[in-house]
């Protein structure tokens, strides 16, 4: 084929004077394309002298160029070479040749410059080596081009493109020259193709989408200059194909620009992606306000999820990369503005401090009412004509079946903020209730209870009777009771303190390697709708758990109240709060509030940078939440053998062990998940006996022996029904639910073991939850108005939030580049995602739960508590 291929002939140019910062000068001689510097100082005196010895040396050196070194200009061909011009030719180890490329670059306008390169000899014993030297640039490259993969696997391309980097330039218009050299060390011919093509489209437009096809061994880079105004912008990038693996990097403009697969990562922001990928560019972060966005195409696929290839047979074999090419589309678009920050914080704080005054009303309207009600109970003779209201009986709400009415709620809360402590239990003389011990409380130790002689000789035959009430599980010194449960929530601060500091040092040390890699495969973002502010990565996410910190306080401030309330009855000898309705005792509130604001704390923290080694700092306070509102659930009416705060903090802790061995040994590790069923239906037997029994039996030797006996007594000799028939309906139904999610792990073996354990915990807790009230129900009890409509309002609100943490924009549990394919736009305010709204309804959710716990038995506050059944 005919080759299009000129000489150029060579000028000797004279030499050049430089003058130099230390006052020394510079003749530069050229001969052919040799040039040699002689330096000389700059004196006056000596210039002409200087000059002279210059020209001696000059012709000097040309003689001996010329006669010693005769073959160099012979095989050092330099061939004029055209743009979008192809070039065949051949190259051997004595013949090689160099093309002399010239363009214009304006200071306005960057275009970009592609050198492709392809292999035409099949068999080449030595590669061709391709140097292309420019202006403040060098790149080189061979072909065929070796890349390695995992396992040191060898991938042979035979098909280079590369486009050069632009070095900057401070004149409008100015002409540079650059050269491509072609050598080898193959002693036969080897033909190549080359072609130097002018790149369209090489500065990326705004909200302009653009195309192009990428290989491995043919990289993309495109620029992107910042227009005035835009501080922030996304660049996108998407592909309808998941697999050849690719990685999209944001670099600095700078030479040289890293687009291979061996190189990518040395520098900028870069992630790896199947169909999507995004990354949002701050205008601070690049002094030139540009940037180059490179695309590679990843030599091998398990990065982003694919098959592991096999191992070569021999260490040195080359692989058949196949055809992997991919298109792909890059899009860069504005992201918000300071605007559209401010209003985000301003709606969610708007949002929960809404809260605030709502609480703040309805206690005003709740004081007003009291207030009228006490005027009437102070005013017996006033008639129902002069009030306008009918007289409100406290038998007026329903009663048990067999044991009398209960009194009105409202009668309770007046005796609560009233001097007089008779109100609302009228019938009742302060003489007839016994009252317990009036003791200093620094006297008085938590275990102080079991050495009571009446409480030794008795409980076990109180605790094991058929019908039990509320006054039989009340026996012990109510601030013996109030110190025990107080616990909870110096124990929950305690953990709290020593388990938060080291998470906010562990994240801020996450965003730390982050930013200064580059490296955005480590946090699992939804990237489409990730605000960066600072240092953080993702602002939106971390902005959006202030609710479980600011409701968490709230609810402190609403069981406080309570508190205070209570006690001043208490010091009044209220015989209300002394003897009727559940025992108060807030010690679990203020855990359940401390946890709930831990729980925003430790999930901002978690978001910080999301991933699969951090996940149990966003679940340890959800397992504790679940614990605690099951605890005071069960600590409503039994109060004198609820768990000891020692004790359920111990089993809390057990729990979230097996959470980080579940997450760093549990996937698909099928020795772990039998053990961990075992355990799971174990402990549920083991729970299942300690309810059913009231904590009356023990384990030793002898319980195989007493299990045996039982089963004989009960199920072989005679046939008799559990003497608990209630209890017995939960704990069948629990066993039923934890013995199925046994099944469900053993079998499947979820992937995120962390969220299977926290389904485990919410299951249980509903199940109680869901027994507690049809058991109110059924014994005669009524929920009050107040109570539900928190019950409604939680219900409703906990069904949007889970409908929103289903969406899944984000998933630790496969690679980087998959997590990326269920990435999503904000749909609130420009700002918020999906995530951002579960974090918003499930907080309020849990504020709304707390409530119902804390209000759903203040219809029993005026009942004694020999007339409120244990179930």
């Amino acid at each position: 084929m005919t080759s299009h291929r000129r000489a150029v002939s060579t000028q000797q140019r004279d030499g050049e004077r430089v003058r130099t910062d230390a006052g020394w000068r510079t003749d530069r001689i050229y001969i052919g394309s040799t040039s040699v510097s002689v330096f000389s100082q700059a004196d006056a005196g000596s210039r002409m002298l200087w000059w002279c010895c210059g020209s001696v040396l000059r012709l000097v050196l040309m003689l001996v160029f010329l006669f010693c070194c005769p073959a160099v200009s012979s095989t050092n061909d330099v061939v004029p070479a055209q743009f979008d011009v192809t070039y065949f030719d051949t190259v051997t180890s004595e013949k090689q040749t160099i093309y002399s490329y010239n363009h214009t670059v304006s200071r306005n306008k960057t275009e970009g410059v592609r050198v492709s390169v392809e292999l035409q000899s099949e068999s080449a014993l030595s590669p061709i080596l391709f140097v292309v030297r420019q202006k403040q640039a060098v790149l080189s490259f061979q072909v065929p081009l070796i890349l390695r993969g995992l396992y040191q696997r060898k991938y042979q391309y035979t098909q280079v493109s590369r486009t050069l980097c632009q070095p900057p330039t401070k004149a409008m218009s100015e002409t540079q020259f650059f050269y491509v050299d072609v050598s080898t060390l193959a002693s036969s011919g080897i033909s190549y193709q080359l072609r130097v093509s002018r790149v369209d489209s090489f500065t990326l437009q705004t909200d302009k989408k653009f195309s192009f096809n990428a290989t491995p061994s043919q990289p993309q880079f495109f620029k992107y200059v910042f227009p005035e105004g835009v501080d922030t912008v996304i660049v996108k990038v998407n592909s309808q194909k998941n697999f050849p693996c690719s990685v999209m990097s944001i670099q600095d403009i700078q030479c040289p620009v890293y687009d291979l697969d061996n190189n990518v990562a040395f520098i900028g922001m870069y992630q790896t992606m199947t169909t999507r990928s995004a990354i949002t560019v701050q205008r601070k972060d690049f002094p030139s306000n540009s940037f180059y966005v490179v695309v590679v195409v990843k030599t091998e696929d398990e990065a982003c999820g694919g098959p592991l290839r096999f191992y070569p047979l021999l260490p040195d074999e080359l692989l058949d990369a196949g055809n992997r090419s991919k298109t792909l589309d890059v899009i860069v678009s504005p992201a918000i503005n300071s605007e559209v920050y401010v209003m985000g914080m301003l709606f969610c704080l708007g949002i929960f401090l809404s809260f605030y005054l709502l609480t703040f009303l309805v206690a005003c309207l709740e004081n007003k009412r009291m207030n009228r009600k006490r005027e009437g109970l102070l005013n017996p003779d006033t008639s129902p004509a002069e009030t306008g209201k009918a007289p409100v009986s406290p038998y007026e709400y329903g009663s048990f079946a067999d044991n009398g009415s209960t009194l009105s709620s409202e009668a309770v809360t007046d005796s609560l903020t009233s001097t007089d402590g008779n109100y609302g239990y009228m019938e009742r003389s302060l003489e007839s209730i016994s009252r317990s011990r009036q003791e200093s409380l620094s006297s008085v130790e938590e275990d102080d209870y079991d050495t009571l002689a009446d409480i030794d000789s008795d409980k076990n035959i109180v605790r094991t009777k058929k019908f039990l009430c509320v006054s039989d599980l009340a026996r012990k010194d109510k601030r013996i009771l109030s110190k025990k449960y107080q616990i909870y929530f110096w124990n929950i601060a305690t953990i709290a303190v020593f388990y938060a500091l080291p998470v906010i040092q562990l994240v801020i040390t996450y965003q730390t390697v982050v930013n200064v890699t580059g490296n955005q495969d480590i946090c699992y973002y939804n990237f489409l709708c990730a605000h960066p502010l600072g240092a953080l990565s993702s602002f939106n996410n971390i902005l959006s758990n202030l609710g479980y910190v600011l409701l968490g306080l709230l609810f402190l401030l609403i069981v406080l109240q309570r508190d205070i309330l209570h006690n001043r009855a208490l010091e009044r000898n209220d015989n209300t709060a002394l003897e009727c309705g559940i025992p108060k005792h807030f010690g679990l509130y203020y855990a359940m509030g401390t946890a709930l604001m831990m729980e925003g704390l430790l999930s901002a923290c978690y978001h910080v940078c999301p991933n699969y080694t951090n996940f149990q700092f966003d679940t340890s306070f959800m397992y504790m939440i679940a614990g605690l509102c099951m605890l005071k659930l069960y600590q409503k009416r039994h109060p004198d053998i609820n768990a000891s705060a020692y004790s359920a903090y111990a089993c809390l802790a057990a729990v979230i062990f097996f959470s980080v061995l579940g997450v760093v040994f549990g996937k698909g590790n099928m020795a772990f998940w039998i053990v961990f069923s075992v355990i799971h239906i174990l402990a549920t037997m083991l729970l299942s006996t300690q309810l059913y029994y009231m904590g009356r039996w023990r384990l030793d030797s002898g319980i195989m022996r007493r299990m045996l006996y039982v089963i004989y007594t009960d199920c072989i000799r005679q046939c008799s029904g559990p003497m608990y028939i209630d209890r017995m309906v939960l704990l069948v139904m629990g066993n039923i639910v934890n013995w199925s999610l046994a099944a469900y792990g053993l079998i499947n073996r979820p992937n995120d073991f962390a969220s299977y354990l926290l389904a485990i915990a919410i299951c249980n807790l509903l199940l109680y939850f869901a027994f507690y009230i049809i058991m109110k129900l059924r014994s005669g009890e009524r929920i009050q108005c107040l109570a539900l409509v928190c019950v409604l309002f939680t219900a409703v609100v906990w069904g949007f939030a889970l409908f929103f943490f289903f969406q899944g924009l984000s998933t630790w549990q496969k690679t980087p580049a998959e997590s990326r394919e269920h990435n999503r736009e904000c749909i609130l305010l420009s700002f918020f995602d999906d995530h951002d709204i579960w974090h918003f309804l499930s907080s309020i959710a849990m504020f709304g739960s707390f409530l119902v716990l804390l209000t759903m038995d203040d219809d029993l506050d005026s009942v004694q508590r020999d007339k409120i059944y244990v179930f």
